[in-house]
């Protein structure tokens, strides 16, 4: 590598992000490939297999395990994963395949069909009666840059975090897709018996878009934070799924784009007002569609209510 300066040329090695290939299989079928970080595989499959609707639990997967796929050197390549359902747990719908491979940018990439992307929430999130803190939520940009290792070497890398309602970290996953960091934490958190994850806040280190709204309302997760802006469709699905969605997360300020009763400013000693700390009932399963808005044709427009500034 070259690095330029004014006046000055320097020829020196320099760390990159790790971009390959995951072909992820499920009993033995392809069903999508996409391009990740290498590590934590077997968190991103479980985690997309439920933001996809495919399982809807962790006992829904039996065994989840490498192929034999080797380079030209022989050697495993550890980029193809095969995932074992239990019995009695369906195959992905023909609607779900992806045809195609998603990209690190795109997560929804190559389905089959837009209507694909309409998936049924097992614990929809609008009757979680968790509350958090402005003071909270203005401390997780630096606690999830804090959980980026991978990150202060590359600068190459997206992030996602779950964290409880008073800002406890759960877990942190970094990967080139913001997706797939997503995926990753939801899988964690899966697999840890967190599912679904009431009372929690998912921050994300990029922009809020449709798809990331969707996996947070997959999860059971009420609260979505971005350090930058959301599209037009997540603050459509956020509003109509009850999920607060919150963008713009800098410094001491948000904008609040909906479920913004969930979102209390703190008393005068910086503690959380007695709303967020409420214990959260057992969830009880009830099937909701979580519907997708017809997108526009503009790349961009105004949001019918203003963003609420915090």
């Amino acid at each position: 590598m070259v690095a330029v300066r004014p006046g000055t040329r320097t020829r020196r090695p320099d760390t990159l992000a790790v971009e390959e290939p995951l072909e992820l299989r499920v009993n033995g079928e392809p069903l999508a490939v996409t391009m990740r970080t290498p590590g934590d595989d077997v968190e991103l499959a479980h985690g997309f297999l439920l933001t996809e609707g495919v399982i809807g639990g962790a006992d829904d997967v039996v065994l989840a395990r490498y192929c034999d796929s080797r380079d030209a050197a022989g050697r495993n390549t550890y980029n193809v994963l095969d995932v074992l359902l239990a019995p009695g747990v369906p195959a992905p719908a023909a609607q779900v395949e992806r045809r195609f491979y998603t990209t690190s940018s795109c997560g929804v990439c190559g389905k089959a069909s837009l209507d694909a992307v309409r998936t049924v929430a097992r614990f929809p999130p609008g009757d979680d009666p968790v509350r958090v803190t402005t003071g909270t939520l203005v401390a997780l940009p630096d606690r999830l840059r804090a959980a980026q290792r991978v990150f202060d070497t590359t600068g190459g890398l997206h992030a996602a975090a779950i964290f409880t309602a008073d800002g406890a970290l759960l877990v942190a996953r970094e990967d080139v897709g913001r997706h797939n960091a997503v995926d990753k934490a939801i899988g964690r958190a899966l697999l840890d018996g967190r599912y679904p994850a009431r009372g929690t806040v998912l921050a994300v280190s990029g922009r809020a878009s449709f798809e990331l709204v969707q996996k947070a309302v997959m999860a059971g997760i009420p609260v979505l934070a971005a350090v930058s802006a959301p599209s037009s469709l997540a603050v459509d699905l956020a509003r109509e799924t009850g999920t607060t969605l919150i963008g713009f997360l800098r410094g001491e300020t948000m904008n609040v784009y909906a479920g913004a009763q969930r979102v209390l400013d703190a008393d005068p000693q910086g503690e959380p007002d007695a709303a967020s700390r409420a214990t959260v009932p057992t969830p009880v399963p009830t099937p909701v569609p979580a519907p997708v808005p017809a997108a526009g044709s503009a790349a961009s427009r105004t949001a019918p209510d203003p963003p609420l500034g915090v």
